[in-house]
């Protein structure tokens, strides 16, 4: 089963300010459309990002007139009292810009914003064209899948297509993403197959399995394992 990509999730209409920006500029770009950074564009291709933290440092420095950074003060505090002299997104805007692909998986593009530890991906194309924006919102916008979508893709994709049992054989359940299911399989492993996919469904918030199966296939193996 296809994992959705950041294609299908990203916004593709994207707000952008020029390396040129006034900061006054940027500061009612921001606000005027109620996003909480925008990307900075060079002859088109994004070389920056200027979020309302590189504009916060220009008021927490009074514009550079408050007293600079000790020689003891820690590189991110210096790099904020530069920011607070800028006058220009180039002056303030922090270089590379955290981007990811079109084709990225939704799970793996979750695992850069978390490793990143920003709110947002700009999605670029093989070029460096910048095509879409995907932030954590459009990431749990997954979770709004409808249970009865869910309960139809759990029975007809994964019993029926995937593990070629009866679809109407089991038992499956949907309420507010958790699912439920029950009923007999063939085989231990099914059963523990079955839990997985239906757990690493996107919109599934969690799996209550009462599967059983007619007989344990992964006991001989599990013994072979522990006593060689």
């Amino acid at each position: 089963m296809r994992e959705p990509t950041v294609s299908s999730l990203m916004t593709r209409e994207v707000i952008t300010a020029d390396v040129g920006s006034s900061f006054k500029d940027l500061v009612r770009l921001l606000e005027d459309n109620k996003i909480s950074a925008v990307p900075v564009l060079d002859g088109g291709y994004p070389v920056g990002v200027v979020s309302e933290a590189d504009l916060v440092p220009k008021e927490e420095f009074r514009g550079g007139t408050s007293e600079a950074p000790g020689l003891f003060a820690g590189r991110e505090e210096k790099h904020r009292w530069a920011q607070a002299g800028g006058i220009t997104a180039r002056d303030v805007m922090t270089s590379p810009v955290k981007s990811t692909s079109p084709d990225t998986a939704a799970s793996a593009a979750a695992r850069e914003l978390a490793a990143a530890g920003v709110r947002r991906l700009f999605v670029m194309d093989s070029d460096g064209a910048l095509v879409g924006v995907l932030s954590r919102r459009d990431l749990l916008k997954l979770f709004l899948r409808e249970d009865e979508e869910l309960k139809t893709v759990i029975r007809d994709e994964i019993f029926g297509r995937m593990l070629w049992v009866d679809p109407f054989s089991v038992d499956v359940e949907v309420s507010d993403g958790v699912v439920t299911m029950g009923g007999q399989l063939e085989r231990q492993s099914e059963v523990e197959i079955a839990e997985h996919l239906v757990r690493a469904l996107p919109g599934v918030v969690d799996v209550h399995s009462k599967l059983r199966p007619e007989w344990n296939d992964t006991a001989h193996t599990r013994q072979t394992t522990i006593l060689g």
